[in-house]
């Protein structure tokens, strides 16, 4: 087939030229149109099942005005069999879009079709879910509900009708539409708050568990994906840096617990064309059944909910290798289920509270004690403050590998029985008063370093090698670690002394031993001021 170019869609419609920044204004006032209406989990769902209808169509358009393009020479009657061709679509990685289910078509009929509009988009949602497997149960009929106010819906059509996902130069509808989802799941999870920590990870968080685990080819693996942020990032890795070719040198696999999040995971992995049955054909607990009891992955990125202590715990789970998490938090128990999921040469990255790092209780200092141990903890990193929106729980990186050794051909440094130390906590910038992002130059300095401790090829095409930071980096053996009760905060070993240390590292017991002999001497001090207050009352009253 030729190249894109902007041209009709053999329909009478003209691909429109909005920037991405016009659609994301446009698509923000429609889900303000829908404030107030609806619970803010429900109103996202019914917003981005719109933007993706309005995507496929797009798309959909725009390759049926590539192939009209390329059928000059072939007479009239015969273009329109090659028009309706699925597999011209299919192959080209567009989803098949029924003449009822087109955006122009439920557009003109919105004002008038039997049912109502609501209908319109329900049927509409059908038929595309009919004709593309990969999508059955993704796309709710939530449109035609006695809630939805119908003449709002309506204007909502209309305002999503001017947003344009095809007709951008060269840029195919899919990577404009890529932006437009991840700048709503953004959004979105600010509206939210708290409750978006189980769909949205920060972007440069992401960014930054892609940039030092290079995931160029292999089996990805998330075992709490939420809305898929992670494989979107891996795929714009390989993309990035192997070219478009590449994007499916790595397959993605991962589960979701929680069913909205679920089908928003589905809907953003087929936007980025990725095959959505990455994330299986359910929702489901990861820890009560797992979806890939046999799954060895070559990567595994994750951020689970942090502390979660209401989680399904079986005593003799035979993923409990290093020790039994405690019920109270399940920090260690989703650290052993990604080390079970590894390859024999796989590498981890996960996000977790600080706690992690230091805490004894209910035997988590045993349990971290035989990971590292065991060799797998490669590299820690302490995160800054004010990256998550959603939670104030101070956050750090653990990367984890089977396989610490020169891997051969690869000629990596041998690191067996160390660990890398990066405090990163003075990194980042503020881009408004509660929020701070890792900037393009602070995700380069944290990987880079670790690229240089590893010896990876990347390193050795900067022509960087690794030293000791103060303050910054450093890398420990193993005795050193086991003398610090394997308490692996960075801080202890980098030579940080002014990022509230001891906030981070103390362990659990004693800051709580601390914390209460204070609370006792001000709760002392406040009586003894009680008295004084009442005595001198007692005078003037006398």
């Amino acid at each position: 087939m030729p190249p894109r170019k902007r041209a009709g869609n053999g329909q009478g419609e003209l691909p429109g030229m909005s920037s991405t920044k016009e659609i994301q204004d446009i698509l923000w006032k429609a889900a303000d149109k829908l404030r107030g209406s609806m619970d803010a989990a429900q109103y996202k769902e019914f917003v981005l099942s719109l933007v993706f209808l309005k995507y496929v169509s797009d798309a959909f358009a725009e390759r049926r005005a590539q192939i009209a393009e390329s059928l000059t020479d072939i007479p009239e009657q015969r273009r329109e069999a090659f028009l309706d061709d699925r597999d011209e679509y299919v192959s080209e990685n567009v989803f098949w879009v029924p003449p009822t289910a087109r955006w122009k078509y439920i557009a003109d009929n919105a004002a008038s079709a039997e049912g109502g509009v609501g209908k319109l988009l329900d049927d509409g949602l059908d038929e595309v879910m009919k004709a593309n497997p990969s999508l059955t149960g993704v796309l709710v009929k939530i449109f035609n509900r006695d809630n939805v106010d119908k003449k709002r819906l309506k204007e909502l059509v209309d305002l999503i009708s001017d947003a344009r996902f095809a007709g951008h130069g060269d840029r195919p509808a899919q990577d404009v539409l890529g932006e437009v989802y991840e700048y709503f799941l953004e959004r979105f999870a600010r509206a939210e708050g708290k409750r978006a920590g189980e769909f949205y990870t920060p972007a440069s968080v992401v960014r930054l568990l892609v940039e030092v685990l290079e995931p160029y080819e292999g089996r990805v693996y998330d075992p709490c994906c939420g809305s898929g942020g992670m494989f979107v990032q891996a795929g714009k890795f390989v993309t990035a840096h192997a070219g478009r070719d590449h994007s499916h040198d790595i397959a993605v696999y991962g589960q979701e617990a929680n069913e909205r999040t679920w089908r928003l995971a589905k809907m953003n992995l087929a936007i980025h064309g990725m095959d959505p049955k990455g994330v299986g054909d359910r929702w489901a607990d990861t820890f009560d059944d797992d979806k890939l009891p046999d799954l060895k992955a070559d990567f595994v990125m994750a951020n689970p909910p942090f502390n979660m202590s209401d989680w399904a715990r079986k005593a003799d789970d035979k993923r409990w290798r290093f020790g039994t998490p405690p019920q109270s938090n399940a920090n260690y128990a989703w650290l052993q289920h990604i080390v079970s999921k590894l390859g024999e040469r796989g590498s981890a990255g996960v996000v977790l509270s600080n706690g992690s790092m230091s805490s004894k209780q209910s035997g988590e200092g045993e349990i971290r004690a035989a990971l590292v141990e065991a060799d797998l903890v490669a590299c820690m990193v302490a995160l800054p403050s004010n990256l998550f929106r959603t939670t104030a729980i101070p956050a750090c990186l653990w990367f984890l590998t089977k396989d610490k050794t020169p891997q051969g051909a690869k000629a990596l440094a041998d690191r067996r029985g160390e660990v890398l130390f990066i405090d990163a906590r003075s990194l980042g910038k503020m881009v408004d008063r509660t929020e701070r992002i890792l900037t393009d130059e602070d995700l380069a300095k944290i990987a880079d370093t670790y690229h240089a401790w590893r010896g990876t090829k990347s390193a050795k095409t900067k022509r960087i090698s690794y030293q000791d930071v103060p303050g910054f980096c450093y890398s420990a053996r193993m005795e050193e670690i086991a003398k610090h009760d394997h308490v692996l905060t960075p801080g202890r070993y980098v030579g940080a002394t002014e990022v509230n240390e001891d906030l981070d590292s103390e362990p659990v017991e004693e800051r709580i031993a601390r914390l209460t002999k204070e609370l006792f001497e001000q709760l002392d001090e406040s009586v003894r001021l009680d008295a004084i207050v009442r005595d001198q009352l007692g005078r003037i009253n006398g």
